[in-house]
């Protein structure tokens, strides 16, 4: 496999000799300024405030490759959207070589006052107390071993500092960018295939809102003095479709040997920032609760933290590999570039996703990049069993998020937008998740690895209504039911209900109804 660049191993004081020498010199002048719990770019670092605390090991990261492969790493990291640069690359690689000659000297240090302590004992077992005071060679062994303790007093808080701000730079650092990824914005994706035909309809087609509503299947008016912007409620066959798209998708992947599984809404921010993600950056798209009450819980954007997470600090047996996990979870996402998708499912708030998560082996290098390729096989497979057009997209590097090394898209076509939509995405992070949240394998003499770890979507549920509502309308307004789904929401055709739609009497309109009048006794 092409050398890594952008993953983060630890490496011992040995390796310290094979790092070529950076370009340019490490600046001498050193911000010194620390706060608590805080990394030296000023934002938090909870998987270091985690590792600090005891609860796992610390990240794995593969300096060498950093540091001997400086400007590929630049040149991947100034590809990449956000914000680091090749400066920025560049004090990652002194802060690291500091550290390194730091711990250098102190295990050099460490020897010699084991060594000094060996003839101290020697000298103490061979002569009289009263004549030790006498011998040169006690006093020098003496007075190194102050000096000794002295400096390695300098050291360990200069070490701990150094630490802190390795990892809370080198933490941001991207996975590497496979090298048939497209460079550039999402205009460069490259259409791998397109499958289906786009629906052809005798009449103008109308948008999944419309629809929606009228078939009583949505609600998203007045709801901002419920539930905020961005929300919605379904009802009725809405919420039946739901549940249907679910079910259709654990199912087929449990007939493929996946496990399923449950997981955790609320997690830890170390979980979050381990699978690559910022929950304490700026805009960041992650919910936190109420800090004084629930310090560092989050809501989980994707189901594919709460997999990770339960992956974190264990190892998988090598019989096992590859683990297929399928999820089905509640998503939250604050979507804080407001000005986009403001009206409809496309962009919302809260979500139910079906997720696909595999952990595989790292022995050829090629195990994960097979598992990704199966599961867009998968994404493809039900997909056009829901009778949807769409086309497979080859992401490029700005589109790929800190943790993928590749990733594809899957778009939809939606008639009622005159345009694809993207309904899922599935990626390879190799082993950039596992490093930091220590996911191994068991190989069969017992030795552990890192794995790799791969996530797809199965089903975003408000953008697969979307793309079956407006691609399997009727002229009549009535919705036909893909022949794969009817079995799961028992209908082949959905039609208004019966029931009245609800009649808004709030405030805020031109003809509002009277109030009831007092009861009277």
């Amino acid at each position: 496999m092409a050398t890594r660049i952008g993953m983060v191993a630890r490496y011992g004081v040995p390796a310290l000799t094979a790092l070529k020498p950076v370009a340019r010199r490490c600046s001498r002048q050193r911000a010194r300024v620390y706060v608590p719990s805080r990394s030296s770019h000023g934002a938090r670092s909870s998987l270091y405030e985690h590792v600090s605390e005891g609860y796992s090991d610390k990240p794995e990261l593969d300096m060498r490759a950093v540091c001997e492969e400086t400007d590929k790493v630049i040149a991947n990291v100034e590809n990449r959207k956000g914000d680091l640069r090749g400066d920025d690359v560049r004090r990652i690689v002194c802060v690291w070589q500091e550290l390194q000659a730091v711990r250098t000297e102190i295990s050099g240090l460490e020897e010699q006052k084991r060594h000094i302590s060996n003839t101290v004992k020697a000298l103490v077992a061979k002569n009289d107390k009263k004549a030790l005071g006498d011998l040169p060679e006690y006093a020098r062994a003496l007075q190194r071993g102050r000096e000794i303790r002295s400096r390695l007093n300098e050291l360990h808080p200069k070490e701990t500092e150094l630490d802190q701000e390795h990892y809370g730079r080198a933490l941001r650092l991207p996975n590497t960018s496979h090298p048939d990824v497209p460079v550039g914005d999402e205009s460069q994706a490259r259409v791998v295939e397109l499958v289906g035909q786009k629906p052809d309809f005798d009449f103008k087609p109308r948008g999944h809102v419309e629809l929606g509503e009228e078939l009583g299947l949505i609600r998203q008016r007045h709801l901002a003095h419920v539930s905020g912007h961005r929300s919605y409620y379904l009802r009725g066959a809405g919420a039946r479709l739901q549940t249907a798209l679910q079910n259709f998708a654990l199912d087929t992947l449990q007939r493929r040997g996946f496990v399923p599984m449950v997981v955790p809404d609320m997690l830890k921010g170390a979980v979050f920032e381990g699978c690559g993600m910022q929950p304490n950056a700026h805009r960041s798209q992650v919910y936190s609760l109420d800090q004084a009450r629930f310090p560092d819980l989050n809501l989980a954007g994707t189901g594919e933290v709460g997999v990770a997470g339960y992956f974190m600090d264990h190892a998988v047996s090598w019989k096992d590999l590859p683990a297929r996990t399928v999820c089905s979870s509640t998503c939250y996402r604050a979507e804080t570039d407001t000005g986009r998708e403001t009206w409809g499912l496309y962009r919302v708030h809260h979500f139910n996703k079906v997720e696909m998560f595999g952990v595989t082996a790292d022995e050829t290098g090629e195990e994960s990049a097979r598992l990704l390729q199966e599961f867009i096989s998968l994404q493809k497979e039900m997909f056009s069993a829901l009778e949807l057009h769409y086309r497979v997209l080859d992401m490029p590097t700005q589109e790929l998020g800190p943790p993928a090394h590749r990733k594809y898209d899957i778009e939809a076509w939606m008639p009622g937008r005159d345009g694809y939509g993207e309904i899922s995405s599935g990626s390879n992070c190799t082993d950039y998740q596992s490093r930091r949240l220590n996911i191994l394998y068991e190989r069969e003499d017992g030795g552990l690895q890192y794995a790799h770890t791969v996530n797809a979507t199965a089903c975003a549920v408000p953008r697969t209504i979307i793309a079956i509502l407006e691609t399997h309308q009727t002229k009549e307004g009535t919705v036909r039911v893909p022949r794969a789904l009817r079995p799961y929401l028992g209908l082949e055709v959905i039609e208004a209900p019966k029931y009245s739609p609800l009649k808004y009497i709030g405030p805020n309109q031109h003809s509002r109804p009277p109030r009831p009048a007092p009861k009277t006794r």
